[in-house]
């Protein structure tokens, strides 16, 4: 089996600069969305977290590569190194590109400035040596410049690059006497038209691409991520630098340009790359509704007390979002209309231009005030939600609801719908003062969202077409030791996977599976022996103590109507494909009849019979890192607290009655490695 690498990894640890990091994650995912989740990822997740077989691009932006050396020399470096030799791919910015060298001169005599020695990725076999151009200054843009670059056309893939281009430059360095390691699979990609103030060997090299092993690198001494869309800016034109409003100027006017080559670098790493740039979506309105209409208003009662007035609106200011209330009932159906969503109050009489203009710009989405609508009096209509069907969703769960055999009650009956939002789990979660007041089976979701949030460096790539939601469950206290709240994980995992196969006459053969702890797999559709899985979705739990209870929130992320980034749902061939609301009713009665046998009987036998029917590890040998490299074969999960139960095996591979536990929160396990590693 191989596991399809979706995620770009942006390190964003020690070393790394906030506007660097986010720079990159705003570049990258225009041009890889949405087959890769580009996402951050730090020093002491690369220590110890299985990120490489995930992991298609690892990304090192500007910075001080100190910071980086300091973080992963030893452990971090061997394991960058055996990722890259073993087929994965480096990019390496500015600092990245010092870091990615096997040795760095920076500003050599300068006392307050000097950074000088080997590094141990040494993918570059020689030494990147800076200031290419005087004038650097720690945290400023006074030794900012706009550099002319030559390309070398005849080392990218077949593409339209233009002859030169103006690349944003600060403190980078020069790859010295590049042309020569020729030999040792390095081409030089990008070189300096303009004199440098350092030796620069033979050629001036200020980007070389770099074979290693069965993977490679590419490192670059300006920023090509430095976008600069046309008509807006993401560099600030105001900053008090003399001259630094004709660098902004200058980098606009040359920004196709740039684009075009930084496409040909990632093409020319193996990556797949968007044909258009994905516009990066502004956050929409959010819809708050229920099945019984009255019971939003009610809702809206429970928050009453962290309500607060301004200017004669209404405002919820929480831990992380704050939400500006509205109601359809104030509105004709005119200025609903008017009212679409929009980024930010008051920014523009015109919302197409205030729209146009945030998805390309760089947002702090935490900032924005999210514009919350109560419908108390009916659902919301397709106009105002034309990609989830509100009418549909109720009528499907009640159907649902009235096969069900429980008296508990349903999941989702109250909803929370965002077309773009920034993560359902981030809404719920991360706002405690809202989640203290909210039901047991409260449920958000969303079309798009931009933020999404996974377990560990885990991500799930959140593009429409995947069912993205996340639920509250109220755990109260007194039934944790019949029934331990670590096992919402699973009964989400079964909810899931019941629901597919219960959604309608003919789907009860849809090849999905689960993977331990909290993944969803299915059988790949492009291999016909139905030996190769694939990842489509995933599951994040989250819980705060409070009062007695515990307040969770269980998320949730499916591929279901979408190809990318592995395979869907769809793609599995049901009968009839699957929507949306449907499959999101379906669900969420499959987790509420769960939860509330659980809450009777705990896992007992019929969840242990349903789980390991549905489970893709029955008998697998596995290698436990954390017990000397010993092999183990799982024979399950233990009822009292869901550990994860191993039998040791001994010469040739015969059991020596030894049984071990691992717990999913303090192990990681690579399927496709059979490796369980030791989180620390």
């Amino acid at each position: 089996m191989a596991t399809k690498r979706m995620n770009v990894l942006v390190y964003s640890g020690n070393g790394s600069t906030v506007e660097s990091v986010r720079h990159c994650l705003y570049s990258l995912r225009r041009l890889l969305s949405p087959t890769y989740a580009v996402i951050t990822v730090t020093g002491n997740a690369i220590i110890k977290e299985p990120w490489t077989a995930s992991c298609a691009l690892l990304v090192f932006p500007g910075g001080a590569d100190l910071g980086y050396c300091r973080t992963l020399n030893g452990e971090g470096n061997r394991r960058i190194s055996q990722y890259v030799e073993r087929g994965g791919l480096y990019l390496g910015l500015c600092a990245g590109g010092y870091y990615g060298s096997k040795r760095c001169e920076f500003e050599v005599g300068k006392k307050a400035m000097e950074v000088v020695g080997n590094r141990e990725l040494a993918f570059f076999p020689g030494t990147c040596r800076g200031c290419a151009f005087s004038g650097f200054v720690y945290h400023s843009e006074e030794g900012t410049r706009a550099v002319e670059l030559r390309i070398t056309k005849t080392a990218l893939p077949k593409s339209t690059v233009p002859e030169v281009f103006l690349s944003y430059y600060n403190g980078g360095g020069v790859f010295v006497d590049a042309p020569k390691f020729t030999n040792q699979g390095v081409e030089v990609l990008a070189s300096f038209t303009e004199d440098l103030d350092v030796a620069a060997g033979e050629g001036s090299a200020s980007m070389v691409y770099c074979k290693v092993g069965d993977g490679a690198a590419v490192l670059t001494s300006t920023h090509p991520e430095y976008g600069q869309p046309e008509p807006f800016s993401n560099l600030d034109p105001t900053i008090d630098v003399p001259g630094y409003d004709k660098i902004v100027k200058a980098l606009k006017e040359d920004d196709q340009q740039r684009t075009d080559f930084f496409k040909a670098c990632l093409l020319k790493l193996g990556l797949q790359v968007s044909q258009a740039q994905t516009a990066i979506p502004s956050l929409s309105r959010l819809h708050l509704s229920s099945a019984e209409t009255a019971d939003a208003s009610g809702l809206i009662e429970k928050l009453k007390d962290i309500i607060t007035e301004q200017d004669g609106e209404q405002y919820i200011v929480d831990e992380n979002d704050t939400f500006h209330l509205e109601k359809p009932s104030r509105w004709s159906l005119g200025s609903v209309a008017d009212a679409l969503p929009r980024m930010t109050d008051g920014a523009s009489e015109n919302p197409e231009e205030e729209n146009e203009e945030d998805e390309e710009k760089l947002i702090d989405y935490d900032k924005i005030v999210k514009r919350l609508l109560v419908h108390d009096i009916d659902q919301p209509e397709s106009k105002d939600t034309p990609y989830f069907n509100h009418h549909a969703y109720i009528a499907n769960l009640k159907h649902y609801e009235s096969q069900g055999r429980g008296g508990g009650r349903t999941f989702g009956k109250e909803l929370l719908y965002g077309e773009v939002v920034t993560s359902t789990n981030t809404l719920l979660e991360k706002n405690t003062a809202i989640l203290r007041r909210l039901p047991t089976g409260f449920t958000a979701t969303a079309t798009v969202q931009v933020a999404g949030r996974g377990r560990g460096t885990n991500v799930w790539v959140s593009p429409a077409g995947s069912l993205m939601f996340s639920t509250v469950v109220r755990h109260q206290m007194s039934i944790n030791a019949q029934a331990p709240v670590v096992f919402l994980q699973y009964l989400a995992a079964l909810a899931i996977v019941e629901g597919v196969r219960t959604y309608d006459h003919g789907y009860q053969r849809i090849p999905v599976r689960l993977k331990w702890p909290n993944d969803i797999f299915a059988s790949d559709p492009a291999d016909t022996s139905g030996k190769t899985f694939v990842k489509i979705g995933g599951i994040l739990v989250n819980s705060h103590y409070s009062d007695s209870e515990y307040l969770c929130v269980v998320g949730v992320g499916l591929n279901t109507t979408n190809a990318s980034p592995t395979t869907s749902l769809n793609a599995l061939n049901p009968p009839i494909p699957f929507t949306l609301e449907k499959l999101l009713a379906r669900v969420l009665t499959c987790f509420s009849t769960l939860y509330e046998r659980f809450v009777r009987t705990g896992f007992d036998q019929y969840f242990e019979d349903l789980y390991y029917k549905h489970w893709l590890h029955t008998d697998q040998i596995v290698t436990l890192e954390a017990e000397g490299g010993i092999r183990a074969r799982l024979k399950g999960i233990t009822t009292d607290w869901g550990l994860l139960k191993a039998e040791e095996l001994g010469w040739e591979d015969r059991p020596t009655g030894r049984m071990l536990t691992l717990q999913s929160d303090s192990n990681s396990f690579d399927f496709f490695k059979g490796l369980i590693k030791r989180k620390v």
